[in-house]
């Protein structure tokens, strides 16, 4: 096992060590969530004080004219930015469910692919829920979901032959929550656009934890949240990606405000904006959007091939030490060895992981509070955010799941679980 002396050396030479510091830490705790919700940005305070103390608290309505009406905007852009769209393929707003409802909703009645939804074992329940649900409003509407032989990894030729023989609109989530499994996202758009369909990618565990260029991958759609790796606060809005020259051949079902060509003419007849901001509904949520954009500006600053670089090495580490340290203890990695099949989380299973999870967030007096997450049945997810994971708190990890294990100090904890791992 790595010594604690050699982690904290690895440590000192991090390119990336100072980033750490602009994100608010708990005292003697290791936050190692996989990822549910990222760390609060320093920024973000200042930020958000700003707002509610002179934008709404002086200016009140004319923020908008000020400040507001241009932040989506400018979130938008920097998006574009980081994932190479071109000007106006980004818009910013709802949540990541609402949005994949709508981009579903206006591929089906589009009628450029053939009805059938795609999808497999590895995407997230929520993205389910939408496919479902929109196949009670489509009659005719089927779904092909692809159960695979293994729960963590895709079998990719098997996802090609049911695409080519069963043509449609796929939905794939490019990060895998359990495992992080990483699809081959060029090698399968080229492959939809060959026979007749398009994937919908669902990049929630993906944007900010590896390099995604949606130019180079010849991406069409994409949507995801930002409140992962992205550090943009809970409930953060989401993003949604159209390649240009399928912005004109799609319609927004919900015919929202924001959505209208001149929405403060208040003409009551719905006129649908140009371009992908016909995909806008509601009032923009500022304060979200505030904390959203000091998470960006972290990312762009730091550079994502930096942060992938240095999560690979943390990863990389990680797994070495628990095949060497933490297999005979009943521990198995869930999540692929190559690491371009890998996001920027690790899962291993146990059969007491449940347990083992709640003795890792006790802690003890010679050891830190240290925060996973748990995935049934069997899964503790561990997540790299390399913004502010340290080479100290993966050996922290590695020390305790072995004491934890071995001193059985799991039995402690009941097996019932509660609401939110």
């Amino acid at each position: 096992m790595i010594d604690l002396k050699a982690a904290r050396l690895l440590d000192q030479n991090d390119p990336l060590k100072t980033f750490k510091n602009r994100f608010t830490h708990q005292e003697n705790e290791i936050y190692l969530d996989g990822n549910s919700l990222g760390k609060l940005p320093k920024s973000v305070l200042s930020k958000l004080e700003d707002t509610l103390q002179n934008q709404w608290g002086k200016q009140l309505i004319r923020s908008w004219n000020e400040n507001w009406l241009e932040l989506p905007l400018r979130l938008s852009k920097k998006y574009e930015t980081l994932l190479n769209a071109s000007d106006g393929e980004i818009v910013f707003g709802e949540s990541t469910s609402v949005r994949l409802y709508q981009i579903l909703f206006a591929l089906i009645e589009s009628r450029n692919y053939p009805n059938q939804l795609i999808t497999d074992s590895l995407n997230f329940p929520t993205d389910l829920y939408v496919l479902q649900g929109l196949a009670k409003h489509f009659s005719k509407l089927s779904i092909q979901s692809i159960q695979y032989g293994q729960e963590i990894l895709a079998d990719i030729e098997q996802l090609k032959e049911i695409i080519q023989t069963k043509p449609g609109i796929i939905c794939l989530s490019l990060v895998t929550y359990k495992s992080a499994y990483c699809y081959p996202m060029k090698a399968l758009n080229e492959w939809a656009a060959q026979n007749k369909s398009i994937i919908v990618w669902d990049l929630s565990h993906a944007v900010g934890a590896i390099p995604i260029d949606f130019k180079k991958t010849k991406t069409k759609i994409a949507l995801g949240c930002t409140y992962k790796y992205m550090n943009g606060g809970p409930g953060s809005p989401a993003f949604l990606f159209v390649q240009k020259e399928l912005h004109n051949l799609l319609q927004n079902p919900i015919q929202g405000w924001f959505g209208h060509l001149k929405p403060f003419d208040f003409d009551p007849q719905y006129k649908a904006a140009q371009g992908l901001e016909r995909f806008n509904n509601g009032t923009p949520s500022i304060l979200s959007m505030q904390a959203v954009e000091a998470g960006v500006d972290l990312i762009l600053e730091a550079g994502i091939k930096n942060l992938r670089a240095k999560s690979v090495a943390l990863s990389e580490m990680l797994i070495d030490e628990i095949t060497k340290e933490l297999e005979t203890l009943g521990f198995e990695l869930e999540s692929p060895k190559n690491s371009i099949r890998r996001g920027s989380h690790i899962a291993i299973a146990h059969p007491h992981a449940w347990q083992i999870c709640q003795a890792l967030i006790q802690g003890d007096t010679l050891a830190p509070k240290i925060i996973p997450d748990f995935r049934p049945p069997h899964f503790i997810r561990i997540g790299i955010t390399p913004l502010y994971t340290s080479y100290e708190d993966l050996w922290w990890l590695v020390n305790q799941l072995r004491m934890i294990v071995t001193s059985k100090a799991y039995l402690n904890f009941d097996e019932a679980k509660s609401q939110v791992t």
